[in-house]
């Protein structure tokens, strides 16, 4: 286990939880500038499944087209800036249409048609396809960049890279999902998924299952830090009993599956990888006191599809120490 001091480690001022000047900076500065964690492949199990992206009045549309190719455009009409798709997830068949002047794009964000343009001078359909908005698929997850000029996603998230196969995260499937919004500053929710120096006072039963001492980061630079814990009973897993609800992934050693992985991937995401399933938390800042957490308990499908197959133990386990620790956050 690496040695942990205090040296040159300071809690951030005041402010920067309550500002609104600041808050307005880290939309400009960190949030339309990262890559953003949107969704997983398992969301587009078909050609024409969509589902919507919204950073405040930004809205993209992820997709899959006719030859299975995951997409991201920018949700609107090149004519008037119409929105394309409102529900927040779907099917669009073979198409898109604007309701406004019905022009027509085709799954690839080709222009197909625009009623009465054919013959206007200069109208060049080519020239007017869907704007592509900058996506990364990261073992089955699917991240979104807003900026102009994005920086690569393996360049701006390096610790990620070649990392967790053994979970076969892109098979995974949600099994279920919470929403939670909790009236606290984001960056709360980094500190306290990061630190179980709480755990013992506020989650006795996780200190059980996880001693807090019984840890360590293996990423401890950069936007993707964290690192492992070691169960008490190398045999379960994080649950309200204490045991597995799904066989280990098989891809894991001995070792690995005695442990519980935790990492933060800033500014958006927390991946908790256990030796039975994977839970992905997405944070999206809703306002300088405000935040909606997107929690996702993610199993193989082999798991799912045995008999018995009951994930209540990890979904129980989890929400109660969401709650608890929301409540800490909004304190």
């Amino acid at each position: 286990m690496k040695p942990r001091t205090a040296f040159g480690q300071h809690t951030l001022p005041g402010e920067y939880f309550t500002s609104e000047e600041i808050f307005r900076a880290e939309r400009t500065q960190i949030f339309h500038r990262s890559w953003l964690l949107a969704g997983h492949v398992s969301q587009l199990p078909a050609p024409g499944s969509y589902f919507l992206f919204e950073l405040d009045r930004e809205s993209v549309l992820v997709l899959r087209d006719a030859g299975g190719t995951v997409r991201a455009f920018h949700n609107l009409c090149r004519h008037r800036g119409s929105r394309l798709c409102l529900a927040p997830h779907g099917e669009i068949g073979a198409t898109l249409q604007c309701p406004y002047h019905a022009w027509t794009y085709g799954l690839d964000g080709t222009l197909r048609a625009a009623p009465n343009m054919g013959d206007v001078p200069g109208f060049d359909p080519k020239t007017l396809g869907l704007k592509p908005a900058a996506l990364a698929d990261w073992q089955g997850f699917l991240f979104l960049n807003l900026a102009a000029d994005p920086v690569p996603f393996e360049t701006a998230l390096p610790g990620l890279v070649g990392k967790f196969e053994a979970w076969r995260l892109p098979e995974l499937r949600s099994v279920h999902q919470e929403v939670y919004e909790v009236a606290a500053n984001w960056k709360l929710f980094f500190h306290n998924y990061s630190e179980c120096y709480h755990c013992p006072k506020v989650h006795p039963h996780l200190n059980k299952l996880t001693p807090y001492r019984n840890t360590e980061n293996d990423l401890d630079e950069g936007p993707v830090l964290g690192g492992p814990m070691w169960m008490s009973n190398p045999d379960g897993s994080m649950t309200s009993h204490g045991g597995r609800c799904a066989v280990p992934f098989a891809g894991l050693s001995p070792e690995e599956r005695g442990r519980v992985y935790y990492y933060t991937v800033f500014p958006s995401t927390f991946l908790s990888l256990h030796p039975d399933y994977v839970m992905v938390h997405r944070a999206l800042a809703l306002g300088v006191d405000r935040t909606r957490i997107v929690c996702d308990w993610y199993f193989h499908p082999d798991a799912i599809g045995a008999p018995g197959f009951d994930p209540r133990s990890a979904v129980d386990f989890w929400d109660l120490t969401n709650r608890q620790d929301w409540e800490l956050c909004a304190n």
